[in-house]
C-alpha cells in the first residue's frame, strides 16, 4: 500500500470512530431539553430525575468525542499537509469557528448540568440545558459547512496555488450545507432517541424503575416516531442535490453506467466494476428520475458521461448508501409500530417489541457511518471536489510505514476507548437513576 491509501484508511478510521459520539451527543441534547422544559413548566420530580440520569450520560459521551476529535485536528497538519497549504485558509475558518463559538459554549454549560443542579436555579439550569442543546447544534453546523465546503465548493478564487476566500456567505452557505446539514441533524435526534428509548425499554424488561422507564420510553420513542419520517423528507432533498451538484456520485450510488432517460431507483444488486454492469439487479423503473426532476422521463447522468480518471468508485457508495436507506426504511416502520402500540396501550408490557428496540439502538450509528462513507467515498477522486485531487493532498514526506505504524496504534487505542467507553455506559445504566439522584443530592 502507499502513504496517499494509508492516510485515507488512517483518516476514515478516526473519523469514523469520532463520528459514533457527535450524533448521540446532539440527539440527547434534544430529550434533555424536553425534560428539562417538562420539569421547568409542570415541576415534575419526574422529569427532572430522567433529565439528571441522561446528563450523566451526556458527559460520558462528550468526553469520549472530545478525546477522539481531537487526533482529526492534527491528521490535516500531518497527513494532509498539501490539503492544509492549499485550501487551509477556507477550510480552517469554521474548525476555528466551532472551537470559539460552540465546543467552549457546550463544555462550560455541560459543566452547570454535571455540577451545577443545587447550585442554581432552576431558570438557570433550564437555560444551560438549552445552550448545551444549542451549542451541539451550532458545533455540528460549523463541522457540515467545513465539510459541504469540501464537497461543493463555493465563493473562492485559487491565486498562487492556494484557494483564496472571496465571499464568506457563499462559502458557508454552499450548494449542499443545507441539505446536508438538516439530514445528519436529523439522524442525529434519530440516533440518541433511540439510545433514550432502549434505556427506558431496559428497564422494563428487567422490572425496574417503572414510572421512571414508562415516561422516557413514551418521550423518547415519540420524538423517534416524528423523525423517523422527516428523515425521509431531508434525506429527500439531500438526495436530489448531489443529483444536481455531484452527478457522478448519485451515478455511482445508483450503479447508473449509462445515461437514461426514466431512470430507475436501484433496489438491489451487486455492482460489477470491471464489466461496468449490475448482476442480479432489481430497480423500480422511472422512480430515480422522477424522485430528482418529478419527471419520470428525465434524464439522470450516468458513469459514461465523465472522464475515467473522475468517476468515483461503485461498489462500496452503493452499498453503504443502500444500507443506510434500507435502515431508515426499518426506522420508519419503527416509528409506526411505536406509534399503534402507544394508542393502543401495548407498549410498555411488549416484551418482543422492548427488546427489538434495545437490538435495533445501535442501528443509526451504522447508518450515519454508512451514510458517511457513501458521501465521502462517493467524493472520489476529489478531496475537495474539482479542485483538488486526493492524490495531490496527501502530505509529501510521511512514508508508507509511519503511516501504517500509526494506524496499527490507533486501532489499538480506539478498541480499548470503545470497550471502556462500553463499559462505563453499562455501569451508568445498570445502577440506574436511584444512585444518580443520592449523587447530585450531596452537590
Amino acid at each position: 500500500m502507499d502513504a496517499v491509501l494509508l492516510s485515507r484508511i488512517q483518516f476514515g478510521l478516526t473519523a469514523g470512530f469520532h463520528f459514533i459520539f457527535p450524533p448521540l451527543t446532539i440527539g440527547l441534547t434534544l430529550i434533555i431539553l424536553i425534560f428539562e422544559t417538562g420539569y421547568l413548566l409542570k415541576d415534575s420530580e419526574l422529569y427532572k430525575n430522567i433529565s439528571t440520569f441522561l446528563i450523566r450520560v451526556l458527559g460520558l459521551i462528550f468526553v469520549i468525542g472530545v478525546a477522539t476529535g481531537i487526533v482529526l485536528e492534527f491528521s490535516f497538519g500531518t497527513n494532509w499537509s498539501e490539503y492544509s497549504r492549499m485550501v487551509g485558509d477556507i477550510f480552517g475558518s469554521p474548525l476555528a469557528a466551532e472551537g470559539i463559538f460552540a465546543f467552549f459554549l457546550e463544555s462550560v454549560f455541560l459543566g452547570i448540568l454535571l455540577f451545577g443542579r443545587n447550585r442554581v436555579s432552576r431558570r438557570v439550569y433550564w437555560l444551560s440545558a438549552f445552550l448545551v442543546f444549542f451549542a451541539s447544534h451550532l458545533s455540528g453546523l460549523w463541522i457540515i459547512i467545513a465539510n459541504s465546503w469540501m464537497q461543493t465548493p463555493a465563493g473562492f478564487e485559487i491565486t498562487g496555488g492556494r484557494a483564496v476566500l472571496t465571499d464568506f456567505i457563499e462559502a458557508a452557505i454552499n450548494h449542499s450545507t443545507v441539505e446536508r446539514y438538516t439530514h445528519t441533524i436529523t439522524a442525529s435526534w434519530l440516533t440518541g432517541s433511540i439510545a433514550a428509548s432502549a434505556i427506558g425499554a431496559w428497564y422494563l424488561l428487567k422490572n425496574r424503575n417503572h414510572e421512571f422507564s414508562r415516561a422516557l420510553l413514551k418521550v423518547s420513542l415519540t420524538v423517534f416516531a416524528v423523525i423517523s419520517l422527516m428523515q425521509f423528507v431531508t434525506g429527500h432533498a439531500h438526495s436530489v442535490q448531489v443529483a444536481k451538484t455531484q452527478p457522478e456520485k448519485m451515478a455511482a450510488f445508483e450503479a447508473l453506467w449509462e445515461s437514461r432517460s426514466g431512470a430507475p431507483l436501484a433496489v438491489f444488486g451487486i455492482p460489477d466494476e470491471k464489466n461496468r454492469t449490475t448482476h442480479l439487479e432489481v430497480g423500480i423503473p422511472g422512480l430515480l428520475s422522477y424522485l430528482v426532476y418529478f419527471d419520470s422521463e428525465a434524464t439522470i447522468k450516468g458513469l459514461n458521461e465523465f472522464p475515467v480518471q473522475d468517476q468515483p468508485p461503485v461498489l462500496i457508495p452503493y452499498i453503504t448508501y443502500h444500507v443506510m436507506i434500507g435502515l431508515g426504511s426499518l426506522f420508519l416502520l419503527i416509528g409506526i409500530v411505536s406509534v399503534l402500540l402507544m394508542l393502543t396501550g401495548r407498549l410498555y408490557g411488549n416484551k418482543p417489541f422492548l427488546t427489538g428496540i434495545i437490538l435495533a439502538s445501535p442501528l443509526p450509528v451504522i447508518a450515519n457511518e454508512t451514510g458517511w462513507m457513501a458521501a465521502e467515498i462517493g467524493r472520489q477522486p476529489w478531496a475537495v471536489f474539482h479542485v483538488l485531487r486526493t492524490a495531490d493532498a496527501a502530505s509529501v514526506v510521511v512514508p508508507a510505514w509511519q503511516v501504517m505504524l500509526t494506524l496499527v496504534i490507533f486501532t489499538i487505542i480506539y478498541m480499548v476507548l470503545l470497550a471502556v467507553f462500553l463499559k462505563l455506559l453499562f455501569r451508568i445504566i445498570r445502577e440506574g437513576p436511584e444512585n444518580i439522584n443520592k449523587e447530585h443530592a450531596g452537590y
